[in-house]
C-alpha cells in the first residue's frame, strides 16, 4: 500500500522516470538487497534519462528535419565520397556548435548533403541543442504568409536563439529581395555566436554572384565563412540505385 502511494506521488510531482524506476525495484526483490544509496541513485538516475530522452525527442521534433532518422553512426563509407568517417564523426564530436561556427557541405546533387546536415543536427538535438531546419528555396512564401500573419519578428527572434540552423539547398534559386534581407537578418543574428549549417550544390565561390547585391552578399558571406568548416562532397549520386530500382519495378 505504501509502494503504491509513493508511486502516485511521484507521478503527481511529474517524476516518471522515477516512478518507473521505482515500480521495476519492487517487481526486482533481489534490489532489496542494495544498500540505499544505491537504490535511491538508480531512482535518480533514471528520472535524468527519462528527462534527456524527453528533450531529445521535443527538440527533434521542434528540429523540422528532413531526415530526422539520419545518424552520424549510419555515415556511408563507400571511398571517394571526399571525406572520411573519421572526419565526419570527429566534425560532429568538436565544439563547432559551442563556438558559432559555420560548416559548407557543398556538391552536386544526390551526393548526401542534406543527408550529412541532418545527421549532424540530429547529433546536436541528441546533445540537447536547441536546432531547426530550413529550405532556402521556400523561403520567400515562409516569409510572406509570416509577414500576413504578423508574426514575422517573433518568427526572426526564434530563429536567433536556435542554437543549430540548416539551411538547406543554399544557392539553388534566385533571390528575391525579400528573401535576401531576411537571410541577412538572420545570418546578422547569428554570426559567431550561434551555429549554421548550409548545404548547396553551388560551390562557394560562386555564392557572391547568386545574392544579387554586392553590399549584402560582402555582408552576408563576411558573417558564414569565416571560421567555416568546408566539406566537399565527390562521388555518383546516392540516389541513382534507387532510380534504377523503381525503373526496373515499373518495366
Amino acid at each position: 500500500m505504501l509502494h503504491q502511494q509513493t508511486l502516485a506521488q511521484l507521478r503527481e510531482l511529474k517524476l516518471a522516470g522515477m516512478a518507473a524506476a521505482l515500480q521495476r525495484q519492487i517487481e526486482q526483490p533481489a534490489v532489496n538487497d542494495l544498500p540505499f544509496e544505491q537504490r535511491l541513485a538508480l531512482l535518480v538516475q533514471q528520472e535524468c534519462d527519462h528527462r534527456h530522452e524527453r528533450r531529445c525527442a521535443r527538440l527533434l521534433q521542434q528540429a523540422r528535419l528532413k531526415y530526422p532518422q539520419a545518424a552520424i553512426e549510419d555515415f556511408d563509407t563507400r571511398p571517394g565520397r571526399g571525406i572520411e568517417r573519421s572526419r565526419f564523426t570527429g566534425l560532429a564530436l568538436s565544439d563547432w556548435i559551442i563556438a558559432g561556427h559555420t560548416v559548407i557541405l557543398t556538391g552536386a546533387t544526390g551526393c548526401g548533403k542534406t543527408w550529412m546536415a541532418c545527421a549532424l543536427a540530429q547529433y546536436a538535438c541528441r546533445q540537447g541543442h536547441s536546432t531547426r531546419y530550413l529550405r532556402v528555396p521556400r523561403l520567400a512564401e515562409e516569409i510572406r504568409t509570416l509577414r500576413a500573419a504578423g508574426t514575422y519578428s517573433k518568427w526572426l527572434a526564434q530563429l536567433a536563439k536556435t542554437q543549430v540552423l540548416v539551411l538547406d539547398d543554399w544557392g539553388l534559386v534566385g533571390l528575391d529581395a525579400l528573401t535576401r534581407e531576411a537571410l541577412m537578418e538572420i545570418l546578422d543574428d547569428r554570426a559567431g555566436a550561434r551555429a549554421t549549417l548550409v548545404t548547396s550544390q553551388l560551390p562557394a565561390e560562386h555564392w557572391h554572384a547568386w545574392v544579387g547585391d554586392a553590399a549584402m552578399a560582402d555582408a552576408m558571406l563576411d558573417r558564414l565563412l569565416p571560421q567555416a568548416h568546408r566539406v566537399v562532397l565527390k562521388g555518383e549520386s546516392l540516389r541513382a540505385p534507387e532510380r534504377l530500382s523503381a525503373a526496373a519495378s515499373d518495366a
